[in-house]
Parts: structure tokens; sequence; C-alpha cells
């Protein structure tokens, strides 16, 4: 066989180049493929560190309080935050407020770490393959609720910041001015919680000098703008096809400025006051609920269903108002009538339990039915009567009837006043505190507020009984019982009675008194003649005991003493001393 051989053409130096030296074939290629496969394995090492630099959702380096989230996926990164920081969220912050350490609960303050927002910032970034990356995590906070927590611990008398306010006296609007102060910066109370709180630092929330947000020139302002020309003229309210004029003192009563513990001076209509100011022109559109409650019919408790009714929205009023007050008059706005329910339902009445009557106490008086003294028992107990105490209330009865004055119906009558009985408005109410006090004792009901009278009166029983004198003397009871009370009164021309109506939970309250001791004579004592002085013929000063026993089940669950000492009512003579 003849072998076929080809020449196979070698790559050519350019010309002018040397040729290759002897004994080293090949260089050129040799280099070539040295230089190609460096820079091939730098290639691949580079791919390999951003590969891994890359990994996962959150870049290498990335540390979150401490806590490696690098290389990590998103659901891992936020379970290792959680698994991390969860457990210390219900931590309560600690917080030097100007000096006094506090602890506040993060529920207080609405301090949460939100996990998805932390975890998401930690995924934006470079990686930092030598190095780390520091991110913080995002805890939220409701700044204002964590500025009222601070001020309900901060010494009000450090916070010096001076408020503005507008008020009326009359028809003429009074301005106070404002000056600056010491108070609490609120945002950087709360940057300070955030920075400390998972990490069990102390946030640092200094009092600082602080100007009020609205200025004296704003305040004047404010009076010439809006203040004068607000009760410039009345306002006509145009409602349901009728309308109710709001005079121009009823605006003063409504228009008020408020001002906000940075010194932010606000104008705002309080629907409350403007409704109480303008009464009777909003009773002429408006029908008011009644609430449902309890009566007594054939001698036994009845429920009486409530009813809706239809109002003013006071609200709405109140931002058209505030539309028109700048403006000369006639000023008119519309209004609409809104349904409210009833407070009380006949479901609320059914859960008190009023079931039966639980005791009674009645006392006696003289002077017939048309007597001032007479009049005013019977005008205190029409006051009283269908009043509900509800479990765990306490029934005030000066906070329930108010003063009683003439505007009230009250007529002059004798009372006690500086040991001496003398004319005065009100006079026999006494009586009825004596007989209401009465029936809440027997009832069981606690006794949170009484007093006894000075001298002692047999027609009331002695020690458990009481006065009264608004607003300085009252009676105050409560109802430590499940079910609710109604009180019942009713009035003859010679006495006044009192009954409760509930469910009974004691057997028996019975009273135990002791005799009396330490007696003592009734001086004599002359006093001008004139219509204030009330002769009498005086009574002896005592001591005496009483027990109050109280049998459940068969069984005595509560003894309690009550102690009076009785001055000796003197001999009051209207004249002069022979």
């Amino acid at each position: 066989m003849t072998s076929v051989s080809e020449d196979i053409p070698q790559p050519t130096a350019p010309a002018g180049a040397p040729a290759p030296e002897a004994g080293e074939p090949g260089r050129v290629n040799r280099t070539r493929i040295v230089v190609v496969a460096t820079v091939a394995t730098v290639l691949i090492a580079a791919a390999g560190v951003a590969a891994w630099a890359y990994g996962g959702d959150v870049p290498r380096g990335t540390k979150l309080l401490g806590l490696d989230l690098g290389g990590k996926s998103r659901t891992e990164a936020e379970r290792a935050v959680t698994d991390t920081f969860g457990p210390r969220t219900d931590d309560p912050v600690t917080v030097d407020l100007d000096g006094k350490t506090l602890r506040i609960a993060p529920a207080e303050i609405g301090l949460r770490l939100n996990v998805e927002l932390t975890v998401g910032k930690a995924m934006h970034g470079s990686p930092r393959p030598f190095g780390e990356r520091a991110v913080p995590p995002v805890i939220q906070v409701d700044q204002a609720r964590l500025e009222a927590a601070l001020r309900r611990q901060v010494d009000p008398k450090k916070l010096t910041l001076k408020k503005p306010g507008i008020a009326y006296a009359g028809l003429t609007p009074k301005p106070t001015y404002p000056a600056a102060g010491r108070g609490l910066d609120p945002a950087a109370a709360a940057a300070e919680v955030r920075k400390a709180w998972l990490v069990g630092g102390t946030a640092r929330v200094p009092l600082v000098e602080k100007p009020p947000a609205t200025s004296r020139e704003q305040v004047d302002a404010m009076v010439a703008e809006l203040a004068v020309p607000s009760v410039a003229a009345p306002v006509t309210v145009e409602v349901a096809g009728k309308s109710l004029m709001l005079s121009r003192a009823a605006l003063a009563k409504g228009v008020v400025f408020r001002s906000d513990d940075n010194g932010l001076l606000t104008p705002a209509i309080d629907g409350a006051k403007l409704h109480a100011a303008a009464a009777k022109a909003f009773a002429a559109v408006e029908k008011e609920p009644k609430p449902a409650r309890v009566v007594l019919k054939g001698g036994k408790p009845s429920i009486v269903p409530g009813a809706a009714g239809d109002v003013v929205d006071l609200d709405a009023l109140g931002t058209a108002l505030l539309g028109v007050l700048r403006n000369p008059a006639p000023r008119t706005v519309e209004a609409s009538l809104a349904r409210q329910e009833p407070d009380v339902t006949a479901a609320d009445i059914a859960k008190l339990g009023v079931k039966q009557k639980v005791s009674t106490f009645t006392t006696y008086f003289t002077g017939g039915a048309s007597s001032p003294r007479s009049q005013n028992i019977m005008t205190i107990a029409r006051h009283v009567d269908g009043a509900i105490v509800r479990p765990g209330e306490t029934f005030s009865l000066n906070a329930h009837t108010g003063e009683r004055d003439y505007a009230s119906g009250y007529q002059d009558a004798p009372v006690i006043v500086g040991g001496k009985l003398e004319p005065g408005v009100g006079g026999g109410a006494s009586q009825f505190t004596t007989t209401l006090f009465n029936a809440a004792y027997y009832a069981g009901l606690e006794d949170v507020e009484h007093k006894p009278h000075s001298f002692y009166f047999s027609r009331y029983p002695a020690v458990i009984e009481s006065t009264i004198f608004y607003p300085t003397l009252d009676l105050k009871f409560k109802n430590t019982t499940p079910y609710g009370i109604l009180i019942d009164t009713s009035y003859t021309s010679r006495s006044v009675t009192v009954s409760m109506w509930s469910t009974k939970v004691y057997d028996s309250v019975k009273t135990v008194r002791s005799p009396r001791r330490n007696l003592t004579s009734p001086p004599t004592v002359y006093r001008e003649p004139g219509p204030r002085c009330i002769s009498s013929s005086g009574l002896p000063g005592f001591t005496q005991d009483a027990w109050r026993i109280i049998r459940k089940d068969g069984k005595e669950v509560e003894r309690e003493k009550f102690t009076w000492r009785y001055d000796p009512e003197p001999r009051f003579i209207c004249g002069e001393k022979p």
C-alpha cells in the first residue's frame, strides 16, 4: 500500500517578527493557553463568590441586632426573626422620663415588631462578603398613646409650656396667651423607645424647651376673625321642615377653643353644651328617646318598654356651624335628624332582677301636707322616685337631686345652721334622707357616706339616721348585690315611705342598740327675736351604739357597728335674758 501524507500548514509569524528561538517550538500557543485558563479560573471563582454572596433572598453579611440573616430565604428569615425576638415582644420598655424610671407595657402604647417589614428591609442592600451590614428592626409605636402614657406619669408642675385659650365672658371673647416652656417631644420619645426596647436598654426621654404651636399673634387673629363674629348674630337652623334659632348666648356656650398639650389652639363646637344652652329650641324639633323603665302596677314591678327618638345630629350641625360663624347676619345652616335608640332597653331592665320588695321604711311628720317643710319632703321624694341603682353602683342623693333651691320647687323651712335652728331653703329634706338611709340600710346595702344630726329628734331612729346639706353633706350607699335596686317613694299628709325593690339576697337585717350613755342636759340659750329665731324646748344629749346584723342562709354574715354622740339641743328662747 502506498501511504499518503499531507502537509499541515503551520501558523506563520507576522512580517518582521523574530522567528522562534531554536529549541522552543509552540511557545506562543502555550502562553495563550495559560492566559485563557487563568481568566477562566478567575471568572469561575468570581461567579462562585457572587453565587455565594447573593444566595437566598437576604444578601450575605446582613445582621439584625446580631442575628445573621444572610443567605436565608424570606420565609427562613421571618422565622428566624420571630423565633429570636418574638419572646421579647411582651417585655415592657424601660423609660427614663426626666429622671423618673418607668416600665411601660407594649400593649399600652401599641409597641410591636413588624417582622414582615423588617425582613423586607433586610432583603434590600449589597452583600458584605468580608464584613457585615447591620439592619435595624422595624418597630412601630402609637405616638399619641405613648405621649398620653408619659403625660400620666410626669409631674404636671414640670410641664411649664403655657397653653393658649379663648373663653367667653358673656358675649365677649377673652384670650389667654401662650408662652414657651418645658414639655415633651413625642417624636423624639418614640424614637428612643424604638431604639431601646428589644435590646433591653433604657429610653431617655428628657423634658425639652418648646414653643407653643399657636403664637400670641395667631390667638389675636382667631379672636378677631372667628370668636367675635361667632356671637355677633344668631344662627337659624333648618331641620326637617322646621327651624330653630340658636341665640348669641347659646352660641357663646357652644363655640369652644381647645388647646392640645403642644399648645395648638383649634375652634370646635361642643354639641352637648350647645344643646343644653338651647334646650327649648331643640325640643321644638326633636323627639327625645324614652328609656325603658320599671314601674309598680298592682303592687308588682312591671317593665315599660322604651321608645326611639329623633334628635338633631350634633356632629354634622357643628361642622355646618363652623362654616358660617365668620359670616355676617343673616346666617342659616341645614341640619338633619338622627334616629336615636334609648340608652336603656326592656332587656336591660329585665336583667336587673327587680322582682320583689326587699326593704321599706316610713317616718312621720307634723304640719299637714301644706306646710313648707312637708312640701319639701314631698318634692325630694318625687325627685328620687323610680331611681335605679345598678349592681356595683353608688347612689348619691346630692348628685341625683342637684342643689335643692327655689328653682327646683323647694321652700324655706327650719334647718340646723351652726347648732341653731333657722329658716333655710329645703328644710325637711333631712327627714327624707333619714327615710332613704334606713331603706338602704335594711336592704343590706353598703353605707358609703352619711352623717347623723347633731341633735336627736324623736321622729328618727337613734343613731341610724342622716342629715344632708348641699354640697358638703351627702348620703351615699353602694349596691353590693348582683341585682338592680328600684327606689320607690310615696307620701301622705303625715308620712313619707321609701321602699327598695330587687331580688331578695339576705334572710334578715336587724338592729340591736346599746343603752344610752353620757347623758347631758340641754342649756338655755336666749336669742334675738326675729324671723331667724326659732324657739325650741330642748333635748338631752347622749351617746349610743347600734349594730346592724345581717343573716343569710341561716347564718350571721355581717355585724356592723354604728356609734354617734348627740349634742344636747339647747332650749332656745327668742328674747332677752331676764
